[in-house]
């Protein structure tokens, strides 16, 4: 269980490291390493206020998405470690929950009645037709190259097996799935609030108080969850102790928010048009990761 503790309490860090890298090549200070946990305190205390068109699938739809990302951090390995729950096909299961959870974030911005949060959740549905075929590629090409059928094994048997191409070609679709599931630049800009280029932050624009707070903290656990799935694909093989194991972990998920403030600072967000062609790219190098384990 100490996994599921570390991805709870430390995920609202990664974010600020995110902003501290942006930060660093714009020669600004950034905000504190705290910031994350000061802004969740501030909002978890405050009281909400809803509008009189919304209905309890507003409010459900924050609490849904942060219980979906709960029940996927039970079934994800860390760094080679197994999960708290693991059995064949999981990693089907995983795919469902952040589907579940965006498709109730996707009803809580359309209960609104706002055509505004209408044109965000639009937005978002059609960039997860994209991902999530995606996605769901390269985890079976992960099941094809290891012979598992369960996170926890596929990962675990990758750590000492698995091909240079294999993990190149699977990596960098995976690294394009992980900004575009978690609104990061090229595919959105979370730092502006145009509504010609806003996509995410649009959806939440009504929601405040606790319901805000779950949200900031479910795209934290979302960055945790999706970035330990990249993470899981470096080789660990000389690896042994499960502390050691833990602690590579954690460091891929430390170097890839790393890598993400670079990113972030070196490119400008693509045009709404360029999108697809992005996210289609992403799903062919998980189909050839999956093509090359036919060999």
């Amino acid at each position: 269980m100490l996994q599921i503790v570390l991805a709870v309490a430390l995920s609202p860090l990664l974010p600020v490291v995110i902003q501290r890298v942006k930060a660093l090549f714009a020669g600004r200070q950034g905000p504190p390493w705290l910031q994350g946990y000061f802004d969740l305190w501030k909002l978890l205390r405050k009281g909400g206020t809803y509008s009189r068109t919304t209905t309890w699938v507003f409010r459900a739809g924050p609490l849904v998405n942060f219980a979906c990302l709960l029940v996927a951090l039970l079934i994800l390995p860390l760094g080679g470690l197994p999960a708290v729950v693991s059995f064949d096909g999981d990693w089907i299961l995983l795919a469902y929950m952040l589907a579940l959870g965006r498709f109730c974030m996707v009803v809580a911005a359309l209960d609104t009645g706002s055509s505004f949060e209408g044109m965000g959740a639009s937005r978002e549905v059609q960039f997860a037709v994209f991902t999530e075929p995606a996605l769901l590629l390269g985890l079976a090409a992960l099941a094809r190259e290891t012979g598992m059928m369960s996170l926890s094994g596929m990962y675990g048997e990758l750590a000492l097996t698995g091909e240079v191409p294999f993990r190149i070609l699977l990596s960098a679709g995976m690294f394009i799935l992980y900004l575009a599931e978690n609104c990061r630049i090229p595919v959105d800009d979370p730092a502006t609030h145009l509504e010609l280029t806003m996509i995410h932050e649009v959806m939440v624009l009504d929601h405040g108080a606790v319901d805000f707070g779950l949200i900031q903290w479910g795209g934290a656990l979302k960055l945790w969850v999706v970035g330990a799935l990249w993470s899981g694909l470096l080789p660990l093989g000389a690896l042994r102790h499960p502390l050691a194991l833990l602690l590579a972990g954690l460091g891929g998920l430390l170097g890839l928010a790393v890598l993400t403030g670079v990113v972030e600072s070196v490119m400008a967000r693509l045009r709404l048009l360029r999108m697809p062609q992005l996210l289609v790219g992403a799903g062919m190098m998980c189909a050839l990761s999956l093509l090359l384990t036919f060999r």
